[in-house]
């Protein structure tokens, strides 16, 4: 079985190489081999180079700088593809430090299913190993797209309805279903919007048994100052990296068409009127945790 490791890097050598350190000494199950690929997207801080130098069997692709997350993993994706046949493609994000028998556990997971096609998460923990970081999510609301993440099981797969590709493996079958990445999405989004995908056509999301690494969330939506101009906080809403206004509603409409009137309001609300939009969560929050002390 050949597997392709697939991530893309900008500018953070130090986050990078950490990253690169677990992969290149993973544990590969018998039968298996690992081909390692980066896509470095122009790094300005030398990134291609100093991977050159001290992880020579990493794989070194360039993109044009302008890739962004979902562009640069497409990018990758598509290269890798024609270059060599490959049975399994492990998405990762230049973020995670992978357990040394990631790899292995996670090939083991995918013989735990009957299934053709799969999409199989690992779960991540932040680096002090207290809490879900990245994995795969449940829906809680079919409607809104609301989700939670799964705690994984110590034996058995659990199925699940969104991915993160922070740890993402997914097989050659799976590929041939439903193509890679979709072209509509910039950034993020994407590894979403490809589990959903998969599982309108048939394809089976796995949350895998236990635990494959720590990673931080850089995800948390910090919102601008509330002294931050008008027009600075519409460049926000618009921004890949910000809201994602256009591509978010996309995917919105795509997956949860019934909540797109809501979206566009709380959008438009969080940035028109971010300090309404502060005491609004404040409230839902409240509102959870009288619900969770009296439950």
């Amino acid at each position: 079985m050949k597997i392709a490791a697939l991530s893309c890097s900008y500018n953070r050598v130090k986050t990078t190489s950490r990253f690169l350190e677990s992969i290149v000494n993973q544990e590969i199950p018998d039968g298996c081999t690992l081909d390692v690929y980066l896509l470095d997207d122009n790094s300005p801080d030398g990134t291609g180079e100093y991977v050159k130098s001290f992880f020579p069997t990493v794989r070194i692709e360039k993109g044009s700088g302008a890739l962004f997350w979902a562009g640069g993993m497409r990018t990758l994706w598509k290269r890798v593809m024609a270059k060599e046949d490959y049975d399994f493609f492990l998405l990762l994000n230049d973020d995670v430090v992978l357990k040394p028998d990631a790899v292995k556990n996670l090939m083991a997971a995918r013989s735990l299913s009957n299934y053709k096609e799969n999409i199989i998460m690992g779960t991540v923990l932040d680096g002090s190993s207290q809490y879900i970081t990245y994995g795969g999510l449940k829906l809680t609301n079919k409607i809104t797209g609301n989700a939670v993440f799964l705690r994984p099981d110590n034996t058995k797969l659990q199925a699940c309805e969104i991915g993160n590709a922070n740890i993402m493996l997914v097989d050659k079958a799976t590929v041939k279903k439903i193509g890679i990445l979709s072209e509509l999405y910039t950034h993020g989004i994407a590894d979403y919007d490809y589990t959903l995908t998969g599982i309108k056509n048939g394809v089976k999301a796995w949350v895998a048994p236990g635990y494959y690494g720590c990673c931080d969330n850089d995800h948390i939506m910090t919102w601008l100052p509330h002294g931050t101009p008008l027009k600075k906080r519409v460049e926000y809403l618009y921004s890949p990296k910000g809201l994602g206004y256009k591509q978010f509603l996309r995917y919105t409409w795509e997956h949860f068409p019934l909540s797109l009137p809501i979206i566009f309001v709380k959008l438009w609300v969080k940035t028109l009127f971010p300090l309404l939009y502060d005491r609004y969560k404040k409230n839902i929050l409240l509102s959870k945790n009288k619900t969770y002390q009296h439950s």
